[in-house]
């Protein structure tokens, strides 16, 4: 009898907090992909086009796309499209870079979202070929 009363109320104390602890939010998923001009080593001056993609994790997430931030070091972004959006959850942008290069030759462009649910973080790391000095 008391180990059956010990076992329900450990039952409960599990399912109680099961419900009273925070879930942990997971953060956007952002990955890039090539879509044209895709190659091994690129020169400085290249230009290729990539598509973001962005999926949302939370039903309502409270930042814009549009503060979607880039940062990049060898590449320029030349030009963008708009968002679009794929499905509800899933969105993409085509972004137009140009290769302008570092002296090791490792290029990137990061694709960053704050929020106060974690945010999200995409990375395309390519390789170019040193500029000389």
């Amino acid at each position: 009898m008391l180990i059956k009363k010990l076992l329900q109320s450990i039952i409960i104390m599990i399912i109680a907090f099961m419900f009273i602890l925070p879930k942990q939010a997971k953060a956007c998923e952002i990955d890039f992909e090539i879509l044209k001009n895709e190659k091994a080593v690129y020169d400085t001056s290249d230009i290729f086009v990539a598509k973001v993609n962005v999926i949302l994790t939370h039903r309502s997430c409270p930042e814009a796309l549009s503060k979607t931030k880039f940062k990049s070091e060898g590449l320029k972004i030349v030009g963008a499209t708009d968002w679009k959006q794929i499905s509800s959850m899933k969105w993409e942008r085509k972004l137009k870079v140009k290769v302008t290069g570092t002296d090791n030759g490792k290029v990137f462009i990061n694709a960053i979202r704050t929020c106060d649910r974690d945010g999200g973080f995409g990375s395309l790391k390519l390789k170019s070929k040193p500029f000389k000095r």
